[in-house]
């Protein structure tokens, strides 16, 4: 039988029997399933790498069915920080919800990519929590195919800095508003959140005046 080692990030942990856990995972390849055997024993080898909010090195082989089996499981970094604080435990979840959920339908290695940055920065204190919450669902939209467009209007005209737009739900885009609540500094904002990685998006200051109204846009495109 072929054996797979990977990375891996656990979805949905479903207790099965007596003592095994059939496991949901995101991996560079995509989602799998796998049976944990005997997990939920007290000296289970499998047990202390397979945490949530976490970063695991896993060896799977392969059966007839697409349900694999879990020969070995490794932390290779476990964001335990994220359990600290209430609000980025919840928004945890829900990344972890929504991944698992959409992943169902489009099975992408991007998703992997996707849940591993959110991970990470909900674990370090010093990225914005609304930063994160805005990167991930602008992301989340555009693998399931929505990506928002920040250089034209929904009637078709170039956004320009000297204009005020709204989100226009069902349009999925921007509406050019005199009295709308998005200016040049929303929509250069929204632009660096598509653009770049988290990391980089931490060292940019004074945004948290404006990062509100991104966050909404960023909601209400991705339809939460």
């Amino acid at each position: 039988m072929k054996s797979i080692r990977t990375r891996a990030i656990v979805l949905r942990r479903t207790n099965y029997g007596e003592a095994d856990r059939i496991l949901q995972l995101i991996t560079p390849d995509g989602r799998r399933s796998v049976m944990a055997r005997g997990v939920r024993r007290e000296k289970s080898k499998l047990a202390g790498g397979i945490e949530l909010f976490a970063i695991s090195d896993i060896v799977i082989v392969e059966g007839k069915g697409e349900l694999g089996v879990l020969t070995s499981a490794r932390l290779v970094q476990f964001y335990g920080h994220i359990i600290e604080d209430y609000d980025r435990l919840q928004f945890g979840y829900e990344a972890i919800k929504l991944v698992a959920r959409a992943s169902e339908t489009i099975d992408e290695p991007e998703w992997y990519d996707l849940l591993a940055e959110t991970i990470m920065a909900l674990d370090s204190k010093t990225i914005n929590l609304g930063l994160t919450e805005t990167w991930f669902y602008l992301r989340y939209a555009a693998l399931l195919g929505h990506e928002i467009n920040l250089e034209l209007d929904i009637d078709g005209q170039k956004i320009s800095a000297d204009n005020k737009y709204k989100y226009d739900i069902s349009e999925r885009g921007l509406r050019k508003l005199d009295n709308g609540e998005l200016g040049s500094e929303h929509i250069k904002l929204l632009r660096l959140i598509v653009g770049k990685s988290l990391k980089i998006l931490a060292q940019i200051g004074g945004v948290e005046s404006i990062l509100p109204d991104c966050l909404l846009v960023a909601k209400q495109h991705a339809s939460i």
